[in-house]
C-alpha cells in the first residue's frame, strides 16, 4: 500500500486587530476543513482516524506562528504543520496596529 492523496481542502483566515499570526492560521485550518464533511475515508473502508494530513500555512512572518496550536484544530487523524511565507499584513492608518491574512492548505492522505 501506498498513501494517495484523497482531498486538498483550502483556506483564508485573519486577525483583523492584533496582528497574532497564529490566530489568523488556526482561522484559516479551520476555514478550510469546517466547510467539508470528508466520507471518503469510510467509502474505502478507513477510519477518518486513519487520515494523514499535511497542513501548509501561508503567512507574511511565518516563525510567528505556534504550529502545535494549528495542528491541534485537526479533529482527526494525524498531521504536520509546514508554514511558509505567504499570505497579508495590512497596516493601520495609524502604523499602530495591523490586519494578517494566512492561507491554509490541508492535503489529506490515506494509505491505500
Amino acid at each position: 500500500m501506498a498513501l494517495k492523496k484523497v482531498a486538498l481542502e483550502i483556506g483564508m483566515g485573519t486577525d483583523i486587530r492584533g496582528g497574532d499570526y497564529t490566530k489568523a492560521a488556526v482561522r484559516a485550518l479551520r476555514d478550510a476543513l469546517w466547510h467539508n464533511s470528508l466520507t471518503v475515508a469510510t467509502a474505502l473502508g478507513k477510519s477518518s482516524d486513519d487520515m494523514q494530513v499535511e497542513v501548509l500555512i501561508g503567512v507574511p512572518k511565518p516563525d510567528q506562528v505556534d504550529t502545535k496550536q494549528v495542528l491541534a484544530v485537526l479533529p482527526h487523524g494525524s498531521g504536520t504543520v509546514k508554514v511558509v511565507e505567504g499570505g497579508l499584513e495590512i497596516p493601520n492608518e495609524a502604523g499602530t496596529d495591523k490586519t494578517v491574512i494566512a492561507q491554509a492548505a490541508a492535503i489529506v492522505r490515506l494509505d491505500l
